[in-house]
């Protein structure tokens, strides 16, 4: 072993000892003819002294940041007026005998730990980046969320078995990412969105649980909890139900919150159906800690004459919803004017809102509304003096989308979240969406279990439920899963219903259709993001911050400069030609 000790491992203990330190310079000082280095590994930062004496001082005065050291010397107590209580080690220093230059650096072009360095040149450095001590400590978190999902999973009689990545390219919603076959000119293998297929394959070969942490790939437009590589926990299990799955995956999220973050998430977690998600917080991952509520006010408004909130509200494809901000009477009309634009966003034509002033309610709205309607709504959301109503009234979506959107936006601007974790899950999601042109798409996948039997599901596919459920937490869906159709015909029947052929459903997946006639057992699972997980354990703003090695939000990799270009010979072999768009 080069080292006897780590850095940020010393203490009062250890004065005395003689110890060999291996690290990077994080901090080079001189003073008075005495240098001082601070010397950093993965545990934390030592100070080390370097009298004018050492036989090493020349080499001493030629290191600089970022340069690898290996350093005998022995821990001497700090004089009590030279403590530093912001370092773990600052009741100590090493006093040094023997220095090495295991490395150089050159210059870098930001300093380790400085806060104010741009994404960009963060991501284009990442080994840098990765060096600070803000991002040791997200990896090793990451470390030790998988190390408990993998021993809660093997606990559980799970076995880890791995799935392909050169697989076939499925409909599943995103874009696939496709790799050319040499060897099968103009054929394509695709990334796997999921292992979905496969895991349903591994119940029906008699493993009955299954789970893996495994990468992802889609193709899709990025945010903060997007990537297009991303890792999540995949979990099967036959001969389980829904409540069966979902208390497991509820004790193992326990488990594993107050196991890495000493965190108690509580009893058992609530329970929430999609439609009453929507309807009371506009949106199927509602953040628990938010202690705001839209209002469906429909019923006190469908005889008024003021048609900017009659007509939708006598109309069943749209609806009127009030939400309640407390103490919200102080929001200045700019703030109003501002969150008229945010609302906009979602297409919503404006902001209605009542101000409840000390004389009483306010708004432009009243002399349409008339006092009675007024009064009504005011107990309605039981809004008392100091209070701000805002109002939305459009397409049950706009609507939805607007007020459950800026309920979130205002949790952020008046820091009024009632908890500090919120775990729920939401249920009873509908089996399909429509589209505007009336096909049908699968909320969740098409091998979702509808809760009804085919024959039904023909007549009721619009109004159907799934089988499904959602792990949200603090408003960020954290897992997803559902129990999946484990016989032919309602396979058969979904996809038809989705509008696949016979032939495309034998040609996408006639694997599938095949080994339900088999003997496929009843089946479910879930999904964990573990991106998303660690994001919110770690109380980070993107999955960039949690991921070693990410893309931009334009999915590129500063690092290593890819997606890049390959020669001609190569695409050639591939039998690839390249067609680039005209520029403007």
């Amino acid at each position: 072993m080069m080292r006897t000790h780590y850095c940020g491992e010393l203490n009062k203990e250890n004065i005395g000892q003689t110890v060999d330190i291996c690290g990077w310079t994080n901090r080079r000082r001189d003073h008075g003819g005495v240098i001082f280095l601070d010397v950093r590994d993965k545990r934390g930062i030592v100070q080390v002294v370097i009298n004018p004496d050492n036989k090493d001082f020349a080499l001493a005065e030629t290191i600089r940041n970022e340069f690898v050291l290996k350093i005998t010397g022995e821990v001497i107590a700090r004089e009590d007026n030279l403590i530093n209580t912001k370092l773990a080690t600052g009741e100590i220093e090493i006093v040094a005998k023997q220095i090495e230059i295991l490395n150089t650096s050159k210059p870098v072009p930001f300093q380790i730990d400085a806060v104010d360095t741009s994404k960009e040149v963060r991501l284009k450095y990442r080994f840098l980046d990765l060096r600070t001590d803000v991002m040791q400590q997200r990896m090793r978190l990451r470390s030790k969320v998988t190390h408990y999902m993998r021993e809660f999973m093997d606990n559980h009689d799970f076995l880890d078995i791995e799935t392909p990545f050169l697989t076939k390219a499925t409909p599943e919603g995103a874009r696939d990412y496709l790799v050319p076959s040499r060897t099968y000119p103009g054929e394509f293998f695709a990334l796997p969105q999921s292992p979905q297929l496969f895991k349903q394959l591994l119940m029906m070969s008699g493993f009955e649980r299954y789970y893996q942490i495994v990468k992802c790939f889609r193709d899709e437009d990025l945010r903060a909890d997007r990537q297009p590589e991303f890792t999540q926990l995949d979990v099967e299990t036959s001969f389980m139900n829904e409540n069966e799955i979902m208390q497991m995956m509820e004790e193992m999220t326990r488990g594993l919150f107050k196991s890495v973050i000493d965190v108690d998430l509580g009893g058992k977690f609530p329970t929430i159906t999609y439609a009453d998600a929507m309807d009371k917080y506009g949106i199927d991952r509602p953040d628990m800690r938010i202690p705001l509520e839209i209002v469906g006010i429909d019923d006190l408004l469908s005889n008024i004459e003021f048609k900017v909130f009659a007509e939708p509200a006598k109309n069943p494809a749209s609806r009127v919803g009030a939400m309640k901000i407390p103490n919200g009477a102080t929001i200045s009309r700019k703030q109003i004017d501002n969150y008229t634009k945010f609302v906009s966003i979602y297409g919503a034509k404006g902001l209605a809102y009542i101000k409840m002033n000390d004389d009483g309610p306010a708004s432009p709205i009243l002399k349409f509304l008339g006092a009675e309607v007024t009064q009504s709504i005011i107990d309605k959301v039981d809004a008392k003096t100091g209070d701000i109503i805002f109002f939305g009234a459009d397409k049950i979506k706009i609507v939805n989308e607007a007020l459950g959107n800026l309920r979130e936006k205002i949790a952020k601007d008046l820091d009024i979240y009632t908890d500090k974790w919120a775990p729920i899950w939401v249920v009873d999601f509908p089996m399909f969406d429509t589209n505007d042109d009336g096909s049908l798409s699968a909320i969740h996948h098409p091998f979702t279990a509808p809760s009804v039997d085919a024959t039904t599901l023909e007549s009721t596919a619009t109004t159907a439920l799934s089988r499904a459920y959602d792990l949200v937490i603090n408003g960020s869906e954290v897992g997803g899963g559902s129990i999946r159709i484990h016989q032919v015909e309602m396979q058969q029947t979904v996809l038809k219903l989705l509008g696949i052929s016979d032939e495309e459903a034998q040609d996408k997946f006639g694997f599938l259709l095949n080994a339900l006639e088999y003997g496929c057992p009843p089946h479910g699972g879930m999904a964990f993001g573990l991106d998303r997980l660690v994001m919110i354990m770690a109380h980070c703003d993107s999955i960039r911050d949690v991921i070693a090695f990410p893309k931009t939000q334009t999915a590129a990799c500063l690092l290593t400069n890819a997606p890049a270009p390959v020669p001609n010979k190569v695409l050639r072999e591939l039998s690839v030609k390249v067609s680039l768009p005209k520029k403007d």
